[in-house]
């Protein structure tokens, strides 16, 4: 399964992110596979898939979560596609995961900032 590479990786890169997931591992990476699939499901419905992405952001924040964190999934996320697809992961498949990636991690860094504006309000 894809989802240990991820955290085996993310865990490498910085291993202070490891406290922030208070649930079992395995129970995390069916979240995340579920959580790819859902914006992958949703690229056709842009609307939906912001405001879903938002959400996420906002109540990603509420668990510690910060900004720095993005650059480090991000790293984590292409090192597990990249192991998981071998050849398949061409550089023309790189470059769309990261282009949403950058799409994923950008929305939910504004939907924290409003979550974090609107409670200090």
């Amino acid at each position: 399964m894809a989802a240990p590479l991820f955290y085996q990786q993310l865990f490498t890169l910085d291993s202070g992110l490891r406290p922030l997931f208070k649930t079992d591992i395995e129970l995390q990476a069916m979240k995340l596979m579920k959580m790819l699939r859902g914006a992958l499901d949703l690229l056709d419905q842009p609307d939906e898939l912001e405001d879903t992405l938002h959400d996420l952001g906002a109540r990603y924040s509420e668990y510690g979560v910060r900004p720095r964190h993005y650059a480090t999934v991000g790293a984590a996320l292409t090192t597990m596609l990249e192991k998981s697809l071998g050849g398949d992961f061409t550089l023309e498949t790189r470059q769309a995961w990261v282009a949403l990636y950058h799409l994923i991690a950008a929305t939910m860094l504004n939907g924290a900032a409003h979550a974090t504006f609107s409670s200090a309000a």
